[in-house]
């Protein structure tokens, strides 16, 4: 029987259909996952935040009961980032413990974060000494350039950035003369801060406006583990009023402070509206959960790609007077009507 002419090349032929089918198979598998690439889930940021006195337990959820945090992790959200779904959120604290600050930086480091905010001066620096590759952004209390963090303001450099939260030494000085407007009978002011706080540019600052003002700054030496002595000290010189100077550890103590210096009749000045929420006569100083926000617009622009060493360190832009009239009530004074009508809020 003669072979028709196409009978040699039909295994051929049946190759060729196998090895298409393999390839449509393959492609039906491939495909998808293509599309996927294409449209890659988001990754999870993990941000970590420190505190060196709040309850952990305020920081925490979705809507802190603490407003810094509520308002660091709100100001998140509006940027994109939600806890659960492309943000694991990790706030850690010190609960007053100051010796757990660096074990708290190293136990961020060690669940790889993408970026550690930290505020005050103690915090900054752990942070920055325990690693120089992990993005920091921090709040410091006083210049950070002084401190060794950065650089510069304009160009930081290394892998730390964020907000001084005092526009320049001067602010102490204003500080001072608030004091004096409000009360200008006064000759003696104790000044409660560490001693570097004295020494520092801040410090200085202080001293040079109360000499200008004729008036004694006397220094209350304070070691931040022992308030009773600072206390004692005070009492013992028996100032006209009490200036408070701004550092973590005065700031953690605000309410104790706040109680001396009402139980010592001390007309009083501080740095921050917590002050005067925790019973402080008067404060001036930047606005703190306004920082916390531009704190999250910090770690926007990090875990967006940009270097924390090219981003410019900020002042705040937003400074509060605060006056506690119940508490004024309570030291028998009257506040001049200048300065109430100058102050963002009044504590009635």
């Amino acid at each position: 029987m003669t072979p028709s002419v196409g009978s040699p090349r039909r295994p051929l032929a049946r190759r060729r259909v196998a090895w298409l089918a393999g390839w449509l198979a393959l492609a039906l598998i491939v495909t998808p996952l293509a599309a996927g690439e294409a449209q890659p889930a988001r990754s999870t940021h993990r941000v970590g935040l420190i505190f060196t006195t709040a309850p952990v337990a305020e920081m925490a959820g979705p809507v802190p009961a603490h407003p810094f945090p509520r308002a660091f992790l709100r100001t998140l959200a509006e940027l994109g980032y939600v806890e659960g779904q492309n943000l694991d959120y990790m706030p850690r604290s010190a609960e007053g413990r100051f010796e757990r600050l660096g074990g708290l930086v190293r136990e961020l480091l060690d669940r790889k974060v993408d970026v550690i905010v930290v505020p005050g001066d103690e915090l900054p620096v752990l942070a920055r000494a325990a690693t120089s590759t992990v993005p920091i952004v921090m709040m410091s209390f006083s210049d950070p350039v002084a401190l060794g963090l950065v650089s510069s303001f304009a160009r930081p450099g290394g892998n730390i950035t964020g907000i001084s939260r005092t526009a320049s030494p001067d602010i102490e000085a204003k500080r001072v003369q608030l004091l004096k407007e409000a009360f200008p009978s006064i000759r003696r002011v104790a000044y409660l801060g560490t001693k570097p706080d004295w020494q520092g540019p801040f410090g200085q600052s202080a001293q040079a406006a109360a000499r200008d003002l004729g008036i004694s700054l006397l220094p209350a030496e304070l070691d931040p583990a022992d308030y009773p002595r600072a206390f004692a000290g005070i009492v013992r010189e028996r100032p006209d009023a009490l200036f408070v100077a701004q550092n973590t550890s005065n700031f953690a103590q605000r309410k104790r402070i706040a109680d001396f210096a009402l139980a010592n009749r001390l007309p009083s000045v501080y740095h921050t509206h917590e002050f005067a929420q925790a019973g402080g006569l008067m404060s001036y100083g930047a606005d703190l959960t306004d920082l916390y926000r531009r704190a999250a617009v910090y770690v926007d622009k990090i875990l967006k790609g940009a270097r924390p060493g090219d981003l410019p360190v900020e002042h705040p832009s937003t400074f509060e007077l605060i006056v506690n009239m119940k508490t004024a009530r309570a030291l028998g004074l009257e506040i001049p009507q200048p300065i109430l009508l100058r102050a963002d809020h009044v504590i009635q």
